[in-house]
């Protein structure tokens, strides 16, 4: 046994009065709770009652542990009512990791209407070049996009998210539109090195038919927002996710290239620990992100962002 269980086994016994009054409330013989108190006894090398036939009285260090024991059983009962509520009501300190870009101009308005509607939850939000393998870190939702990097974490998906080649009016006009991936060579590219893989190797389907390019440029930068700058100002073709360029392809200041290709999808998920015994907190807040990305009525309009780009274009 235990020596929580002993301990609850103990003040039960005290509260009772008596052995066989307690044998009764468990359903066992008599025999059976002297011989578990003898044990407790050996355990702990002293007497904690004195038995005489009609009652129990407590010595020294029965007293003591009893009343320790009392008050830490009450404080165990305090603490599982503490974590069994997190499951149930959202509170305490949420850790989300997002990339820079993505995390200033979707993901923080996103955690300031989740902050008003859940106001016990505390939401850390840290911002990173690039996405964080939550398995190496001390956060509880992570933002990812594409391939999910690890099978231990789950993932939910918040948004649709393509990637698209693209470039300026004025550059496609002094460098010629390319009309195959194998032109891309030979054009100026704006390189991202959003990952620790290869960066600067395309990949590209039309199809059955599917291409790698290693693209080539004099500007490479790992923040999206600059990328996005130099691409906007004629340095050459750009692949971006469309959540960052659609509004600048509908504006015209940016074009497709190679329109009629594909290039690996970069849904946007959020990213967590396992699905069991998933706290009330993490639970809310990805269902939160779903809705607010599919725009439901009711999140003031704004979680429309995404989804209300994705509309108005193609």
């Amino acid at each position: 046994m235990d020596s929580v269980s002993d301990l609850a086994f103990f003040v039960q016994l005290v509260k009772q009065g008596s052995l066989a009054a307690l044998a009764r409330e468990l359903g066992v013989t008599p025999p059976a709770v002297s011989v578990r108190l003898a044990r407790m006894e050996t355990r702990l090398g002293v007497r904690l009652l004195n038995r005489t036939t009609r009652r129990l009285s407590l010595t020294q260090e029965g007293e003591l542990y009893l009343s320790t024991g009392t008050r830490l059983m009450v404080e165990l009962d305090e603490l599982d009512r503490m974590v069994s509520s997190s499951r149930a009501i959202p509170k305490g300190l949420l850790r989300v990791n997002a990339t820079f870009g993505f995390g200033r101009r979707h993901i923080a308005p996103a955690i300031s209407a989740f902050a008003r509607r859940f106001t016990e939850v505390e939401v850390q939000l840290t911002l990173t070049d690039r996405s964080i393998n939550l398995a190496d870190q001390a956060y509880d939702v992570g933002i990812w996009f594409g391939e999910l990097p690890d099978s231990r974490l789950i993932a939910r998906k918040i948004a649709a998210n393509s990637r698209f080649l693209c470039a300026s009016p004025g550059y496609l006009k002094e460098a010629g539109v390319p009309t195959s991936p194998r032109d891309l060579q030979s054009h100026r590219c704006i390189v991202l090195r959003e990952s620790e893989a290869a960066y600067g190797t395309w990949h590209l389907t039309r199809g059955k038919k599917v291409e790698t390019v290693k693209v080539r440029g004099a500007l490479s930068s790992n923040d999206g927002e600059t990328a996005l700058a130099w691409a906007l100002d004629g340095h050459g073709i750009l692949m971006r996710s469309e959540w960052d360029v659609r509004s600048h392809l509908n504006s015209g200041a940016l074009e497709l290239v190679l329109p009629e290709w594909e290039l690996p999808s970069a849904d946007v998920y959020a990213v967590y620990g396992e699905r069991m015994n998933l706290s009330a907190k993490v639970s809310a807040f990805v269902e939160f992100l779903v809705e607010w990305f599919a725009g439901v009525p009711g999140d003031g309009g704004a979680g429309a962002s995404l989804a209300g780009i994705r509309g108005t274009w193609g």
